[in-house]
């Protein structure tokens, strides 16, 4: 047993505590016990924390507590019918320059299709053409790419400009156009587009043909058709004059993807683009 340790005695006198204690050893015994008390009392159990009160049934519950609001580093969720509200104005579009226009359709979330879109398809070509193409809405291949008019359908007019001397950008043996589409956004499963859609993208488009100020423009496809013309015709009876947008002349015809499926009406798209060189 060290110095340091206590070291228990039963009937040291005072002088053996008083030499225990200049060595450093301390010495203890135990109490004496108090009278009438010949058995050790019982353990008792650790003792329980006080169970919270029971409302009696004239006093309400406590209300729940409250969760705690969240902090700026874990932003509270936007509401859906908050995200689908269009950040911009029509008016707002309508001072817009290039980039501010590209930039306001990429951020764009004032319909359903922000949800299911890839990317943004805004348009691409000569902002300065004198020709302008409008078509109706991305299919997947334009959602992946981000371009309109592209895989077979692209391919097709391509050949259909090649062929009234024009390309997608001005080379030197080509005159460039510019292409854009009604809807900015993919409809899932290249549903047509709905009502809501095309009137929440025509801002967009509007602005398109502002700034590009086409001597031409040429509608393919009937949403494309009914959007700019505002008409319910379809488009066999639209076809073989001349229409207006905005004062633009504006020359009706099928939509490359349509001329795929029906190869017999190629020769009546080609009227059409006949026409459009005649203006």
């Amino acid at each position: 047993m060290s110095a340091d340790d206590d070291t228990w005695v039963h009937g040291l006198d005072a002088r053996q505590r008083a030499m225990l204690a200049e060595m450093g050893v301390k010495v203890w015994a135990p109490k004496a016990a108090p009278v009438g008390a010949d058995a050790p009392a019982p353990a008792q159990a650790p003792a329980r924390a006080p169970a919270p009160p029971t409302p009696s049934a004239t006093e309400p519950a406590a209300p729940p507590a409250r969760p705690r609001p969240p902090t700026a580093s874990s932003p509270a969720p936007v509401p859906a019918e908050a995200a689908a509200r269009p950040h911009t104005s029509r008016a707002d579009v309508a001072a817009m320059d290039w980039p501010a226009l590209r930039e306001a359709v990429a951020q764009c979330r004032a319909c359903g299709l922000c949800q299911s879109r890839r990317n943004t398809v805004f348009g691409v070509g000569d902002t300065q053409a004198d020709w302008m193409i409008v078509g109706e809405a991305p299919g997947e291949n334009e959602d992946r790419q981000g371009e309109p008019f592209v895989g077979a359908a692209g391919q097709l007019l391509d050949a259909m400009l090649r062929a009234c001397g024009r390309a997608r950008t001005s080379e030197e043996t080509a005159r460039g156009v510019y292409i854009a589409n009604v809807l900015k956004c993919r409809p899932p499963a290249n549903r047509n587009p709905a009502p809501e859609e095309v009137q929440q993208c025509e801002p967009f488009l509007a602005r398109q043909v502002a700034l590009v100020q086409p001597r031409l423009i040429i509608a393919m496809g009937r949403f494309a058709v009914q959007s700019l013309l505002q008409t319910t015709e379809p488009i066999g009876r639209l076809r073989g004059r001349v229409h207006r947008y905005e004062g633009v002349p504006v020359i009706v015809t099928y939509h490359p993807a349509y001329l795929l499926r029906t190869p017999a009406d190629k020769a009546k798209a080609w009227a059409d683009l006949c026409l459009a060189m005649d203006q």
